[in-house]
């Protein structure tokens, strides 16, 4: 299976984290599941690295070269996935709003590309779709 992984997810991967649960490690780390990162992470970790660049230690361009180094497959930005942005949906039983435009564009390819999403956000499973993999 075709998996897109969620920026925290990405880091914790490349920190080798205890945060990364084992489920999420058996499916990352299966030969038969391709696993993808996406500019959208690259995206959102240079955002973070220059706002705190003393604290947060993934600038975009160290990510992506991890990211190469590790054998994952890069999923660029199309306008089919901008798009998709007006297609999703979102649980009325969720305790809060969600509104992080970087996940919600990660949902957005995942779901224009027929690939699973890997999270650890308690907020993303409330989006109707049946690909997000909670971890």
């Amino acid at each position: 299976m075709k998996v897109l992984l969620d920026t925290h997810i990405l880091i914790w991967l490349h920190r080798n984290d205890e945060k990364l649960s084992q489920k999420a490690r058996k499916i990352i780390l299966n030969p038969q599941n391709e696993i993808f990162y996406s500019t959208i992470n690259i995206w959102e970790a240079q955002l973070k690295y220059l706002k705190h660049p003393d604290s947060f230690q993934f600038s975009g361009e160290h990510l992506d070269k991890l990211s190469l180094k590790a054998n994952l497959s890069c999923l660029y930005i199309k306008p089919s996935h901008v798009i998709a942005l007006g297609t999703l949906t979102y649980s009325k039983n969720a305790p809060k709003l969600h509104n992080d435009p970087f996940d919600r564009m990660l949902i957005c390819q995942a779901k224009v590309e027929n690939m699973f999403l890997m999270t650890h956000d308690s907020l993303i499973p409330y989006y109707d779709e049946d690909f997000i993999i909670p971890v």
